[in-house]
């Protein structure tokens, strides 16, 4: 049985989703996964997202409740006795806040990095424009996107289904030990995107493998419209 570790909502988030060539993922692929695919494609998400509410083991932490994530993830699965759980590992998430990210580190082994961040989010009746800003090296890297108003329902075996349902967190503790996370929330309601913006030095904040994406057109870009969630204490398998 699962504890539970955290419990936050994840509102506004903004996917932007690229097909990899999975070859460049085989070196992130935590021990007992395989690459999840959809249409025989797989996927690199990058995701802005606003962490609100957050407590730690049932606890506000001041000045941590609060905060943006833009993180960068793939897609996995793990045969659990039979039993196919999909899930995701992160390349980088990046947070405003030091503390979130020595938690998530230490005790999940994940890939936290600290930057400063600000965000937006204006709607009118018309439409939503909202958008995720961090700065590395000087450099304010975006993720930003313009919506329509109304929140609709995933479509069974979308795309945005294929992102956005993935129910379990994995990450890579060495070469043969993988850490393993239940993270819940209900189905989300979608966006659809009219109009996006991607200003990231994918090179300088992801490494050489990523510079391809650069360049690269995304696949999809999407809004989820978010819920309460819950993230679940971790085992190794």
């Amino acid at each position: 049985m699962f504890a539970t570790f955290l419990t936050a909502e994840w509102n506004n988030l903004i996917m932007a989703n690229y097909i990899i060539d999975p070859e460049i993922l085989k070196p992130y692929l935590p021990n007992k996964t395989e690459l999840d695919t959809y249409n025989g494609k797989c996927y690199v998400s990058l995701i802005g997202f606003m962490f609100e509410k957050t407590k730690l083991l049932g606890i506000s932490i001041p000045f941590h409740k609060n905060f943006e994530e833009v993180n960068l993830r793939f897609y996995v699965r793990y045969n659990d006795n039979g039993v196919w759980k999909r899930g995701a590992v992160f390349i980088k998430e990046i947070v405003p806040k030091p503390v979130i990210s020595i938690v998530a580190n230490t005790l999940y082994k994940e890939k936290y990095s600290t930057m400063k961040m600000k965000h937006f989010y204006i709607k009118d009746d018309n439409e939503i424009y909202l958008g995720y800003h961090w700065k590395h090296k000087g450099k304010w890297n975006k993720l930003e996107a313009t919506t329509a108003t109304e929140a609709l329902p995933m479509q069974p075996g979308s795309e945005e289904e294929f992102i956005a349902e993935h129910y379990w967190g994995y990450s890579k503790y060495n070469d043969q030990t993988t850490y393993e996370y239940p993270v819940q929330h209900p189905a989300w309601k979608v966006y659809k995107v009219q109009h996006y913006l991607i200003d990231c030095n994918f090179t300088a904040l992801y490494g050489p493998s990523f510079y391809f994406l650069q360049n690269a057109i995304p696949k999809s870009v999407f809004m989820a419209q978010g819920s309460p969630i819950s993230i679940l204490n971790k085992r190794s398998i």
